[in-house]
């Protein structure tokens, strides 16, 4: 191929499971109406037809490599991407995850913005030390201020400014569209229509501590309506332990676990709380859904959740069952003007810092961003 005269990005992401399809969304959008074209380049998955239109990229490329052949070296992965890069006029590479950021330094001459959804990243000896070889190229950016800093403190030699925050964010009005209506929300999950429930979307993992969430909407009942209903959306290998707990809590029949749930963020609106009880949640992109439907929040005050809920939610100390109970009650006690309230505060939130527009203009102000553009 000939490589054009037009400015083009390289977003390199390892998959497009889970939330990982939005985020290439979401930067994608960062470029619209730029004068950059956005190139997507997914190392894992097949290729996809709706998962490219999803992309609101200019071109998307799929690698196919499985899990198993980017062990090790990548050597085939690195080659690829050579190929790739040297077929069109990139000026940088955006990079979701270690193994891409890894693979796009050593496959490309490009600047990297490396772009982190994980604590510890850099806690090893290892990528501390490519991340130092390759310092001149490799600005960093995390999804909340709590990642940022974990990797301020894995780096502690890097300039403060190489390693900034972008948050997470989410085409507001889009979501809402998206998002049915309570009554149509409830009958597709199979919920009462007069039950007065608290949601839970996760796995269910040690990470997401439903462990605590159980017990205290347990220690939550006798202050709660009495058709209080907990509702978890997830599936995982604590299933069999969460139900067995809620049993022995005298909740088996207040708890309904159900599963898996194709587009979860749909039906948001069944719930009158979303509670995230989540050990240091990187960010949450769950709260946003949660936020966009209007539905009052309870989370843990620790990693980015804390960013996104304080001032508009409730938040308690991560592991407390007795906080999280008073926090339930809490929202159960408002009446419908404040929940209205709540929802105008939430709303306001997700404009100002978490939605597309917000964060493209954050993008666009950070120091390396605006030094990439100028040289490109």
């Amino acid at each position: 191929m000939t490589r054009s005269a037009e400015r083009h990005v390289l977003q390199f992401c390892h998959g497009y499971d889970g939330p990982f399809l939005d985020c290439a969304r979401q930067y994608a959008s960062l470029f619209a109406g730029t004068g950059y074209r956005v190139t997507t380049v997914f190392l894992t998955g097949a290729a996809d037809a709706e998962v490219a239109a999803g992309c609101a990229s200019d071109e998307v490329l799929f690698m196919e490599y499985s899990s198993k052949a980017i062990r090790g070296l990548k050597l085939g992965a690195i080659g690829d991407l050579r190929k790739i890069a040297a077929s069109r006029n990139f000026s940088f590479c955006i990079a979701h995850r270690f193994k891409p950021n890894y693979i796009a330094l050593l496959g490309t001459s490009l600047p990297v913005i490396g772009v982190h959804h994980a604590f510890d990243d850099y806690k090893r000896g290892t990528r501390k030390l490519f991340a130092h070889i390759f310092r001149k190229r490799l600005s960093l950016l995390g999804v909340s201020d709590a990642v940022r800093d974990d990797m301020r403190k894995c780096l502690p030699k890097w300039p403060a400014a190489r390693i900034q925050t972008l948050y997470n964010r989410i085409d507001v009005q889009g979501l809402q569209v998206t998002q049915v209506s309570t009554r149509e929300a409830r009958e597709t999950l199979g919920l009462s229509a007069d039950a007065w429930v608290v949601g839970n979307v996760g796995r269910l993992h040690p990470d997401k501590d439903q462990t605590t969430l159980l017990r205290g909407f347990a220690e939550a009942l006798p202050g709660l309506p009495g058709n209080s209903q907990l509702v978890i959306l997830g599936s995982g290998r604590l299933e069999q332990h969460l139900k067995d707990l809620a049993r022995e809590l005298g909740i088996g029949d207040r708890v309904l676990f159900l599963g898996q749930v194709p587009e979860a963020r749909r039906y948001f609106r069944a719930f009158d709380v979303f509670a995230l009880s989540s050990d240091h949640e990187p960010f949450g992109m769950v709260l946003l859904e949660a936020m966009a439907a209007g539905v009052p929040l309870l989370a843990t005050a620790c990693g980015g959740a804390k960013e996104v809920v304080e001032g508009v939610g409730i938040l308690f100390p991560l592991g407390d069952a007795e906080h999280l109970a008073q926090g339930l009650q809490h929202l159960a006690a408002m009446d419908e003007q404040q929940r209205r309230q709540c929802a105008e505060l939430m709303l306001d939130r997700l404009r100002e810092r978490f939605s597309d527009r917000a964060v493209r203009d954050a993008f666009w102000h950070l120091p390396h961003v605006t030094e990439l553009a100028q040289r490109g």
